[in-house]
């Protein structure tokens, strides 16, 4: 018996097989081998063809598939996971009508700001836990104004996940969970949100039906079955953004608990067991994967959008070609703590949370073009992605938040001995990485959901601890000075 999950990344589509009893995984791959095209036709736009997630989706799970062998009728269960905050709108037909805006695209920062204005500071705090923002509700009222046509076709609304949950099983579906991603649930009411959808002037009907994170949320398709040589009927038993689902694949889902990711963007995300918010919305809360309107469990979502894209800009235009990024990391230890005085501010990949919805940039201080090399470069394009995560535990602190344990998943940033020390030395806190994925965590998602598993301690039995950093305290003061350096550029 095997379990299937899928996570929609803005960089790749990644599919996991993993076996239900043992829980191990028996193969996974990602498609596109290169990291899948970001269209910007203006500075601050974030676009992607939804087809394409369809199409590299296809890839991996064929690969998969190969690989393991498995026969397509043991797999009793399917988990989504995917890049938050997206828009995808279709007509009637379930034809998507324009590019799908992205997490990272910030045109809609204005309209985010003049309802949050509108609607009220406190009501907004209180109800959706956040100010409206750069979110999904927020695109849409960008499309509404400035592309009425398409908001005129417009049927139904979906965050990235509900499109690929729609082209497995022809049914349109969405959570709690995801809704309150996109700043459309009422936390007071448990309900959607009439303010936003009365001040945007959203049609109700654009809202698809809403099923439980967990649960049988539709089966398989004929088309989607012949497409990917899986059983027709076969239930998708999941779905969460990817943060929520990170936080699920590193079994973090009671108070207290922490989980982090550090790919194109970065992310620390704490479990809390009740209501409540930063006053100026520079973390997010939204619902867990297993908020229930009984047993309150939301997730505190502290994103860095300039982090691993500002390591891969450095290998795409800064080191030689054919440095790999192990390469890199090896590069980035021979320069000392602090960078030889060196800073990086990483925030070139749109508007900031952290910094109120600023767009500063990216920006290096201090170079000396006698002492400064690649290796500076590098450490300090790490440092600087650490040093924005300290700065947003700082605000995670204000709300009561403690962080003495990061757990985290074996990869992207968190495959650097550089990134990892610094995150230890600047946090105090200790650094427990585990052998899983977004994918993996996607599949036994769907097993909790399928009743597979009777919980989450029976699902994640066989998460494996690969290593524990702990913070030196003799290198303290040397992270804390650089901080504090990087600080005053960040300020200035």
């Amino acid at each position: 018996m095997y379990l299937l999950g899928y996570d929609i990344g803005s960089s790749s589509v990644k599919a996991c097989l993993v076996e239900a009893e043992s829980g191990k995984v028996i193969a996974s791959d990602f498609s596109p081998k290169v990291e899948m095209q970001i269209i910007a036709k203006k500075p601050g736009w974030a676009e992607q063809d939804p087809e394409s997630w369809w199409i590299n989706l296809k890839h991996a799970h064929k690969s998969v598939m190969k690989q393991s062998g498995v026969n397509a009728e043991e797999i009793k269960a399917i988990g989504i996971s995917w890049q938050m905050h997206g828009l995808v709108l279709v007509d009637k037909r379930k034809n998507v009508l324009r590019p799908a805006i992205i997490w990272c695209d910030s045109r809609a920062v204005p309209y985010g700001e003049k309802a949050f204005e509108a609607i009220g500071k406190e009501k907004c705090l209180s109800r959706l836990l956040n100010s409206p923002g750069n979110f999904t509700a927020s695109k849409l009222a960008w499309v509404k104004e400035n592309e009425p046509c398409i908001y005129e076709r417009t049927d139904k609304l979906m965050l990235p996940g509900d499109y690929i949950g729609m082209r497995l099983t022809n049914d349109i579906v969405t959570t709690v969970e995801g809704l309150s991603e996109g700043v459309f649930w009422d936390f007071k009411e448990n309900r959607i949100s009439e303010d936003v959808m009365k001040y945007f002037g959203f049609e109700q009907s654009f809202i698809p039906e809403i099923k439980p994170a967990f649960g049988i949320q539709g089966g398989v398709s004929a088309g989607a079955a012949r497409e990917l040589g899986l059983r027709e009927g076969v239930p998708v038993c999941y779905r969460a953004g990817d943060q929520p689902n990170n936080a699920l694949s590193l079994n973090v889902f009671n108070p207290g608990e922490i989980a982090s990711t550090a790919g194109t963007s970065g992310v620390v995300y704490g479990v809390l067991g009740q209501v409540n918010h930063d006053p100026l919305s520079r973390v997010n809360t939204f619902a867990h994967v297993n908020h229930t309107e009984k047993d309150t469990r939301l997730g505190v979502l502290l994103c860095i959008n300039g982090t691993g894209i500002l390591n891969s800009w450095i290998k795409r235009n800064v080191v030689s070609a054919g440095v790999s990024y192990n390469d890199m990391n090896n590069l980035a230890s021979r320069s000392p703590i602090g960078s030889k005085g060196l800073s990086i501010i990483p925030f070139g990949n749109g508007a900031e949370r952290i910094l109120e919805n600023r767009e500063t940039g990216c920006s290096v201080h201090g170079v000396n073009f006698n002492i400064h090399n690649q290796s500076d470069i590098i450490r300090a394009a790490q440092e600087g992605i650490v040093f924005s995560f300290r700065y947003g535990m700082e605000i995670m602190a204000e709300m009561g938040i403690d962080i003495h344990i990061i757990r985290a998943g074996n990869a992207n940033m968190f495959l650097s001995p550089v990134f990892r020390q610094t995150l230890a030395g600047i946090s105090g806190a200790t650094i427990e990485l585990y052998d899983t994925d977004g994918a993996a965590g996607a599949a036994k998602g769907a097993g909790i959901g399928a009743g597979i598993y009777k919980n989450n301690k029976e699902a994640f039995a066989s998460l494996e601890k690969l290593a524990v950093i702990d913070p030196d305290p003799k290198t303290g003061t040397q992270y804390g000075d650089a901080y504090e350096r990087w600080k005053t550029h960040l300020d200035n």
